[in-house]
């Protein structure tokens, strides 16, 4: 098993990439898992995604996704949904790609408006790739972000509540 953060944020160092570094350390430890985990920046892969032919960085990345057991994804919110560079590279896998994995969608916005965004738009795009999508996606505001002591808490309380969902759609996946 194999656990993946994925971040769709085109800015290297961003928020997202902390909350969403934070939130699968958080979902590891509700469901107790020890083993190898990694994560995807593709701030550091954008120049790479946007020019023709293969890339091993590129083709690196779609392997470990594509592998993954449990699939953290996170994104700002753009325009009321994720990231055209998320989606450039999520569309590089083929359908059904995400077939034997969970994901869990994650969202940063700046404005409650936007909050259906991870169920109405996030959550089909995994889906499609054949990602196991068992909980409601997280969304965060940029203002539950600010002090880490309460992101923390959060994370915490949110972990606490799909963690059972994601170990029993493990399960299944393995027993499928």
């Amino acid at each position: 098993m194999s656990v993946v953060t994925l971040v769709g944020n085109p800015r290297a160092g961003s928020r997202t990439y902390e909350v969403a570094v934070r939130a699968t350390e958080a979902i590891v430890r509700e469901t107790g898992y020890e083993g190898p985990q990694e994560v995807i920046d593709l701030s550091a892969l954008a120049p790479l995604l946007f020019t023709p032919g293969a890339s091993a960085g590129v083709e690196a990345g779609l392997e470990l996704v594509a592998q993954a057991s449990v699939l953290v994804v996170a994104s700002p919110t753009y325009k009321g949904t994720y990231t055209g560079l998320l989606k450039t590279f999520l569309d590089r896998l083929p359908g059904g790609a995400l077939s034997s994995t969970v994901a869990l969608p994650l969202l940063v916005m700046g404005d409650a408006r936007h909050a259906l965004a991870v169920e109405v738009h996030f959550r089909p795009l995994l889906v499609e790739l054949g990602a196991a999508v068992p909980t409601p996606g997280l969304t965060l505001l940029e203002s539950e972000i600010s002090e880490p002591g309460d992101l923390d808490a959060t994370l915490g309380r949110w972990a606490g509540r799909v963690g059972s969902q994601v170990t029993a759609a493990l399960r299944q996946g393995a027993s499928a």
